[in-house]
């Protein structure tokens, strides 16, 4: 079995060779007591950790076997708590196993089989041995962001060649600069082949959001973490624009995933990951709030932090006094989850409503014709689009498609419509409905009633996510995103968007009811009433007013017996 750290064989070869392990022996002046190195003739376990138990009893914590078995029963909230309370120190041998089982979870692709990272690096560098030459990192790195966490030159050189592969394998990673901290911190527990495992699972979730991968979402991350802050750390932020008048909060939230990941000691930085790879990005969101309001405190009581220190640049006076944060890794987190009205559905709110202005912006600004293909300078579809929609369709009159192509995503009108089912062509089976549509995202809904009535729907996921498991290994009743939106055409003309679109408060569950699906009905919107529900045939309905659009029902008797269905998708998303 290959070594965890170096890629040694023998074990004893790897002890006794310390000199040569990826983590530089040299980092052992930085740390309170002497590296650890664990090792038995059973189990490879954590090779390069740091601080010792601290003095006095210590809880019982729990083991590996203990979480394997809770995550095999689909317990993943009870993993959770698990995570959140122990508190193993950075020496435990718990790590080398723990890790790559949270991660392993969140794994979508066949890349995971015996032998199938060392053929990449083959196919990547034609040869599996390691350069000694300095490796050219791909687009997506952030050169001034490759923390190393004390690896030596060998250890750079495996990172360097991690990300290298999970770039080739991976073409749509176009900007992540967290990618490769967390490939610095995996090789501190793991082999080069496990950690890049790690990595394909934490890249490819589908579930979960652990790494950004495209600029955009980037700052759409940072943005989302400024607005929770306003809410949640109003003191904080208040102070520091008192302080500073002429302070541009972008230019200090832009980097807040570095004051984790640059300005924490080692020791928390481990403890939070235990928890980030089961939880996802919202355990980093909570922990930048407990940062932000420490901060704030110690400016007030600590002249090394007093305004005439601070002000010229907050930014990095933050990743300064990360440095030396006054807490524990124990109570920083128990502070980080003791957050209140910090939910999951708010967080995704906060988000949904920031990527659609920040996409529907760039594709305003955008001054490249190539990019618009189905959407003329008037903000109408292009005579091409309008042609496709009168040959496919059976509900849609030229009036009433400029009316929906003015309601849908700036971006989405860029791309040329494409009809995936219809009842007239295709029958009317919820199976072949599923079979057609649920790999596209976002796709349109068109109803005609037999007594005329036009309505439907926009739904911003995709259908496939009806057989997404939540924390418990249950499927998920609701899915889908606040871009979603009901709309009238005929009798009536009206838009129904999400009633959160415009409210920053947290609601409740029933208004966030988007989309539902089984092998029975389809539901959109939700909470007091269905918005739109059909059976499986496709062949009955009913429509009420609900929560999570604020609507009318959308045809006034309020059953209807369908007509034709349309579902469009479009080409090139």
């Amino acid at each position: 079995m290959v070594g965890k750290v170096l890629g040694i064989r023998d074990l004893e070869q790897f002890s006794s060779r310390r000199s040569s392990i990826y983590v530089d022996p040299e980092c052992e002046k930085f740390f309170e007591l002497p590296l650890f190195i664990a090792a038995s003739s059973n189990d490879i376990t954590t090779k390069c950790q740091c601080w010792q138990f601290s003095p006095g009893k210590e809880p019982a914590l729990r083991s590996f076997t203990e979480i394997q078995q809770q995550l095999q029963q689909g317990k993943k909230r009870e993993v959770k708590n698990i995570l959140r309370e122990n508190s193993w120190p950075i020496n435990s041998p718990i790590r080398s196993q723990l890790w790559p089982l949270l991660c392993g979870q969140h794994l979508t692709k066949q890349n995971t089989l015996d032998g199938f990272y060392w053929e990449m690096v083959h196919q990547v560098f034609g040869t599996t041995e390691l350069s000694e030459k300095p490796i050219m990192l791909p687009a997506f790195v952030d050169a001034t962001h490759c923390l190393p966490y004390h690896l030596t030159s060998t250890g750079r050189a495996v990172a360097d060649r991690i990300v290298n592969v999970l770039g080739y394998d991976c073409p749509d990673i176009t900007y992540s600069p967290v990618l490769y901290p967390i490939t610095s911190i995996l090789l501190h527990f793991m082999s080069e082949e496990e950690a890049y495992i790690c990595l394909a699972g934490l890249v490819g979730s589908k579930e979960k959001v652990f790494i950004n991968q495209t600029k955009l979402l980037h700052e759409v991350t940072w943005k989302t973490v400024m607005q929770i802050a306003k809410k949640h750390t109003k003191s904080a932020i208040s102070y520091f624009q008192r302080i500073c008048p002429g302070l541009k909060l972008e230019r200090v939230f832009m980097d807040w995933c570095w004051w984790i990941l640059a300005g924490l000691p080692f020791q928390h930085l481990v403890r939070i990951m235990d928890c980030y790879f089961h939880e996802g990005i919202k355990v980093l969101y909570r922990v930048a709030l407990v940062i932000l309001n420490l901060f704030h405190k110690e400016c007030q009581s600590n002249n090394e932090w007093s305004p005439d220190n601070i002000k010229n640049d907050i930014g990095n006076a933050m990743i300064k006094f990360c440095k030396k944060i006054p807490v524990s890794p124990a109570k920083l987190l128990h502070a980080a989850f003791s957050i209140r009205g910090l939910s999951s559905q708010y967080i995704s709110r906060i988000f949904v409503k920031t990527e659609m202005l920040l996409k529907s912006r760039s594709v305003l600004n955008s001054g490249s014709k190539q990019l618009i293909k189905s959407r003329s300078s008037d903000n109408l579809p292009t005579s091409q689009s309008q042609v496709n929609i009168q040959m496919m369709s059976h509900t849609l009159t030229i009036r009433e498609l400029f009316t929906l192509w003015s309601w849908l995503p700036v971006r989405i009108t860029m791309y040329q419509p494409v009809l995936l089912y219809t009842t007239e062509e295709h029958g009317c089976s919820l199976t072949t409905f599923y079979v057609r549509v649920e790999q596209h995202e976002p796709t349109l809904l068109m109803i005609k009633t037999c007594n005329n009535e036009v309505f439907g729907a926009y739904c911003s996921s995709r259908w496939f996510e009806r057989n997404v498991k939540d924390d418990r290994g249950q499927r998920q009743a609701y899915f889908g995103t606040g871009e979603t939106f009901l709309f009238s055409l005929y009798p009536e003309r009206a838009k129904y968007p999400w009633v959160g679109i415009e409210n920053d408060k947290d609601l409740g569950h029933s208004s966030e009811l988007f989309m539902a699906a089984d092998s029975k009905m389809i539901t959109i919107g939700g909470g007091e009433g269905q918005a739109i529900w059909m059976d499986e045939n496709i062949r009955f309905g009913k429509t009420d007013s609900c929560k999570t659009f604020n609507n009318p029902p959308l045809c006034p008797s309020g059953d209807f017996e369908i007509r034709v269905l349309e579902v469009y998708g479009f080409v090139g998303i």
